[in-house]
C-alpha cells in the first residue's frame, strides 16, 4: 500500500488518516501473464494501480488485428476510461504481458470516495487531466514522429518494455511492421 499511497501524493497531499479511511475501497488482484483486466464488450468496473507487473492496452483494428495502444507499467493507474466513466461495453482489451500485481477500486466506491472527501476529488480530476495530456502527446507522437523516434521514445521512457513485450506488440504500438521494427533495431545497434 506503501506504493499507492507515494503514487497518490506526487498527485496531491493526502495524510496518513485519509489514506488509512480510504484503502478499504482498494482490493489486491493477481493477474498471470496472458490473462486480462479487461475484455473488449464488458463494461471496466475497476480501475487499477499497478504495484508489480506490466499491461498492454490493445484494440482491435479494421482487419480485427490487434493494435497496441499503451503499455502500462508498475507504479501507474490504468482502466478502460471510457468504458469506466461511460459505464459502457470497452472498445479495448487491458492484458498482463507478464504475472502483475494490481490494487483495484471499483466505480462505485470510487463514487462513494469522490463524495465524501475533497482530496479524493482533487486526485480525480487531476488523473483526468493528466490522463488528456498522455491522450494529447500520444496523438501528436503518432503524427509527427518517425518510426525511428517512436522507438527511440520507447527506449528512453520504457525501457523495460523492449524485455517484455513481444515484437509484435512493440511494432504495433510504433505503427510499423515487425520487418521495419527489425531494421530500426539494426540501426540503432
Amino acid at each position: 500500500m506503501e506504493s499507492l499511497k507515494t503514487f497518490l501524493r506526487t498527485i496531491t497531499y493526502i495524510s496518513d488518516a485519509d489514506f488509512e479511511n480510504t484503502i478499504g475501497y482498494f482490493q489486491s488482484q493477481h493477474f498471470a501473464k496472458n490473462s486480462y483486466f479487461v475484455l473488449p464488450g464488458k463494461i471496466c468496473q475497476q480501475v487499477a494501480f499497478i504495484k508489480k507487473g506490466t499491461l498492454r492496452t490493445y484494440y482491435l483494428n479494421e482487419n480485427a488485428e490487434e493494435v497496441t495502444s499503451c503499455f502500462c507499467i508498475e507504479n501507474n493507474l490504468t482502466t478502460s476510461y471510457k468504458s469506466f466513466i461511460l459505464q459502457q461495453p470497452s472498445e479495448l482489451a487491458i492484458q498482463a504481458i507478464e504475472d502483475t500485481e494490481l490494487l483495484v477500486i471499483d466505480y462505485a466506491d470510487l463514487q462513494k470516495l469522490y463524495q465524501q472527501s475533497v482530496v479524493w476529488q482533487n486526485i480525480g480530476r487531476t488523473i483526468a487531466e493528466r490522463q488528456h495530456i498522455v491522450m494529447e502527446q500520444y496523438a501528436s507522437v503518432l503524427c509527427n514522429e518517425t518510426a525511428k523516434e517512436k522507438y527511440l521514445r520507447l527506449l528512453k521512457e520504457q525501457p523495460s518494455i523492449l524485455n517484455k513485450a513481444s515484437i509484435n506488440d512493440i511494432a504495433t504500438y510504433l505503427g510499423v511492421t515487425r520487418r521495419t521494427l527489425s531494421r530500426i533495431r539494426k540501426e540503432i545497434s
